[in-house]
Order: structure tokens, then C-alpha cells, then sequence
């Protein structure tokens, strides 16, 4: 579950990357729920691994976090619509 995590915390932040474009605000409204999802996993992962290997678990959760807040914040100032 780190893993699957992690790697959707990455492709996350890829994508919040392209969001960051002007124009392309849009991807943000579907970015929201899939990084939901990939922090929802990483929960997930943390809850049921052995706390020696919760790293890659940790860093997904944080990841999506961040690209959760990030993306949301993009939305205010674009007013939802850019």
C-alpha cells in the first residue's frame, strides 16, 4: 500500500505541476478527488503496516496533502474557473 501511495502522491504532483498552467486550472476540479484517493490509500497503508515500513505510506499521505491543499488553493485564486 506505500508503494501504490507513493507512486499516486508522485503522478499527483506531476499533474499539479501541469494544473499550475494558466488555462489549464480546469484539471485542478479532477485533480481534488484523485489526490483524495491517493491519501485515503496511504491512511490505509499506515493503518496496517508494521511501523518500521510505514515510510513510503507517510510520504504518499504527505504528498497528496500537499498537492490537496495546493490545488484547492489554486482554486480560490483562480476563482474556480481558470
Amino acid at each position: 500500500m506505500g508503494v501504490i501511495s507513493l507512486l499516486w502522491g508522485i503522478v499527483s504532483l506531476v499533474w499539479m505541476v501541469l494544473a499550475l498552467i494558466p488555462l489549464l486550472g480546469w484539471g485542478n476540479w479532477f485533480l481534488i478527488p484523485f489526490a483524495a484517493v491517493g491519501a485515503i490509500i496511504a491512511a490505509i497503508g499506515i493503518l496496517f503496516t508494521a511501523p518500521a515500513n510505514r515510510g513510503r505510506a507517510k510520504t504518499g499521505l504527505i504528498l497528496n496533502g500537499i498537492v490537496i491543499v495546493v490545488a484547492i488553493g489554486r482554486l480560490v485564486l483562480g476563482g474556480g474557473v481558470i
